[in-house]
Parts: C-alpha cells; structure tokens; sequence
C-alpha cells in the first residue's frame, strides 16, 4: 500500500486546517455549513491531483528547521524515505536531531563548517557549500528519496555560494512525486514564485532578547 494514501476525508479535514480555507471559528451550523461547503468545492475541482511539493520556510521568527523536522518525523512514519542536509551546522554536529535521526535510522547529514559570524575562513565555507550541494543534487535526482530538505540552504543564496538558478533548475527534474523543503531567511523571491507552499514565521516575541540561554531539545 502507497505510505501516502489515507482516507480522503482525514486528509482534506487536515488541508482545510492548513490552507487558505480557515478552520470553523463559528460553530453556529451556518458556519460549519459554509466549511463544508468551501470542502466540497475544493474536492470537486477538475485539476485537483498529487504531486511533489516544493516547501519554504523562511522569516525571521524560530521553527524554521523545527518545522522541516515535523514533517521529517511524519512522513518517516509514513515509511516514506526522507533524507536532510543541513548547510550551515558543522560536519561534526551532535544536535539533538541527529541524536534522535541515528535512532530512527534516518540520514541527517550537517554540511557545513559552524555558524558563518564565527568563520574564519569563508572561502573554504563556500567551498563547503558547493560541494554541499552536490550531495543534495545526486539525492534529489537519483530518485531515492521521497523527502529531501535542505536546511539553511538561502543563507547560500544570500552570501553568493550557490547559484539559485542551478538549484531551480535541479528542482524543476526532480521526481514528480519528491518533495523538497527548503528553510532559512531571506528566501529569493524566484525561490519563492517557484515553491507551491511558504510558510514566513514572524518573531513575536523571544526568550534570548529577556537572557534566556539556547536550551537543549529547544534550540539544539
């Protein structure tokens, strides 16, 4: 049985909750009526399909990563196969995902050499990140895995060490059925005509502005 299918209902019950369609604020039946009715259309579009997404997370605000992780974590429990580079934490990290990805036999792979503000070589990271990407496009186009994202991966857009064009391009031939995700700020804007979903999380408010230390299980 395909790990993605499940009952259509539960399934457009979740979309409604995520899409442009709000969740029913009015209980009143009229309320819940016009739901149901919005549902209904949804479902009786003539284009409607499945496909491969290409998702970004991006903003200033924290759960960018957190984000990416949730849907690591479902669609692994899925059965479905799902792999994450990570651009910017070094080689050698120990976080508290690659912890738990060891346990689950799940690929989080850290590419780079630490965060940039403390680099004191930033060639050898650009040379990191370009090598970086070569490991994501061989996963992308080798048609193994149904899940593959690319954490921080704008951070190398922003500083110039990967050509967003290159990256859209490898993007566009991938698996009609491979998602992507895509996180970190100032995602370009082709990047974004490009994706079929963004998501921009707003900094409201923040432990570390009042002293509060980056926590394990947190932050890391």
């Amino acid at each position: 049985m395909d790990p993605r299918a499940s009952s259509n209902q539960d399934c457009d019950a979740v979309a409604v909750a995520s899409a442009s369609i709000s969740p029913a604020s009015d209980l009143t039946e009229e309320g819940r009526k016009h739901i149901r009715q919005e549902l209904d259309a949804a479902r009786r579009r003539p284009d409607r399909r499945v496909q491969g997404l290409v998702i970004v997370n991006t903003g200033n605000g924290k759960g960018k990563t957190t984000a990416a992780l949730g849907i690591l974590l479902r669609a692994w429990g899925r059965g479905m196969r799902v792999i994450m580079f990570q651009f910017i934490k070094h080689q050698s990290a120990n976080w508290g995902e690659s912890r738990a990805a060891r346990k689950m036999g799940v690929e989080i792979v850290p590419l780079g050499a630490g965060f940039t503000w403390m680099s004191k070589d930033l060639e050898r990271d650009r040379a990191l990140a370009q090598e970086g990407w070569q490991r994501c496009r061989d996963a992308i186009e080798s048609g193994v895995y149904d899940v593959v994202i690319l954490d921080e991966i704008t951070y190398c857009f922003t500083y110039g060490w990967l050509d967003l064009d290159d990256v859209l391009a490898v993007l566009r031939r991938r698996p009609p059925r491979q998602h992507v995700i895509i996180t970190g700020r100032d995602a370009p804007a082709a990047l974004i005509d490009f994706a079929d979903l963004v998501t921009e999380m707003r900094e409201v408010k923040h432990p570390f502005s009042a002293g509060v230390k980056a926590q394990p299980g947190i932050e890391f």
